[in-house]
């Protein structure tokens, strides 16, 4: 017998292989209506699955306890959302009197520069002006006057509360799919990746959320303490841009910065405000995030950053919060093919290497240990209904 199968040359794999990856971020950039609601619902749902589960485990129908689930997180973000506007309506209220001081900064620099260097080409106001405060009054009154007029967030509020309800309702249902779509000997394979899914989401959002609140008392401890005004807004704003990491603590340090050398006639203050902020930026990474979240979405710094620019270029602002969540969601799914460890391992951290395998391992049996209780369930509902 002939062997009649081809090998192709390593160029025109590798050709095909960029070629698939350039198709898949298209389709991705294409279908960002679609793929953006569907992701942001499904880590909601996963994220408020266990109360739906204890609900339905306390025999309420799964159809009131998705929905008695679904209520409770439309409060908790509407809670979040009425603090932000409020917030950014008394902020909007002080924009006048920042470009009148900001006006007074620049002749006090055009002052300074013209009587100690000759020639120097003083700063222009107007063309400031046209590039920083129309951004600002355009910009405020987008966020308060026409965020909820645009079709596009009047989609995602009502798409997004569906689709985590379905999820919700039929989780059961999509993870049997999911066991189906496989062969059968890989079926504690599947099981063991689902269940390191939802856990990897369900602690990195919970995690991600104390550090937020910490960071946001942390923070607002600092700033009222040195005086700045709308101190919980800017502390509450640089805690959630946390959850971009290497440039949210940045473009969070800045605006109060920026703020308190507008309003402050001391340097000290914007100094202090950076001080302040860098003490806690330290503590986060160093003791907050690595103890809370730990070593669920432990990515090493070359592929975070890469994930970040990929997710902005990908999706924008949602795309830099959902892919390093979805580059966790990878590793886990990479941990559970064979052949795929070497992508796992180049995804994962290069830090500890020896106690995160012993990490891993408890992570596993804990998972294990999850599997064999729900099937154990399983088993007495079937007795049950004989």
């Amino acid at each position: 017998m002939l062997d009649k199968t081809v090998k192709l040359p390593t160029y025109i794999k590798l050709v095909s292989i960029l070629l698939g990856i350039i198709l898949i971020f298209v389709l991705m950039r294409e279908a960002k209506v679609i793929l953006v609601p569907l992701l942001i619902s499904g880590f909601l749902a996963i994220l408020i699955s266990p109360l739906t589960s204890w609900l339905e485990n306390k025999k309420f129908p799964s159809a009131l306890a998705a929905i008695i689930s679904l209520i409770s997180l439309i409060v908790i973000l509407s809670g979040f959302i009425y603090f932000f506007y409020n917030q950014i309506l008394r902020f909007s209220q002080d924009l006048e009197g920042l470009e009148t001081r900001f006006s007074q900064l620049v002749e006090d620099y055009n002052n300074f520069i013209s009587t100690h260097f000759e020639g120097a080409v003083p700063i222009s106001m107007d063309n400031i002006k046209d590039v920083i405060f129309q951004q600002l009054y355009e910009n405020v009154d987008t966020l308060t006057q026409g965020v909820i007029a645009t079709a596009g967030t009047i989609t995602m509020a009502f798409i997004v509360p569906v689709y985590i309800f379905l999820f919700l309702y039929y989780r059961k249902f999509l993870i049997d799919f999911v066991k189906k779509a496989f062969s059968s000997k890989y079926t504690s394979n599947v099981e063991h990746a689902v269940q390191k899914v939802k856990y990897v989401i369900q602690n990195y959002i919970k995690g991600s959320f104390i550090v937020i609140c910490i960071l946001a008392v942390l923070n607002s401890i600092a700033l009222y303490s040195l005086g700045i005004k709308h101190a919980l807004l800017f502390a509450v704003f640089a805690a959630f841009l946390n959850l971009i990491p290497f440039l949210g603590p940045f473009l969070g340090a800045t605006l109060p910065i920026a703020f308190a050398l507008l309003t402050k006639d001391s340097l000290w203050y914007p100094f202090g405000v950076f001080l302040a902020f860098y003490v806690i930026q330290l503590f986060e990474s160093n003791l907050f995030t690595p103890r809370i979240v730990g070593s669920k979405v432990s990515m090493n710094p070359l592929m975070t950053i890469i994930a970040l620019f990929v997710g902005n270029f990908v999706w924008g602002l949602a795309g830099m919060i959902l892919f390093i969540p979805g580059i966790a969601i990878l590793k886990v799914i990479f941990d559970e093919i064979k052949g795929m460890e070497p992508y796992s391992f180049l995804l994962g951290s290069v830090k500890k290497e020896e106690s995160n395998s012993t990490k891993q391992k408890k992570l596993s049996n804990g998972i294990n240990k999850i599997i064999a209780q729900n099937r154990g369930k399983k088993k007495d509902d079937s007795s049950r209904n004989k």
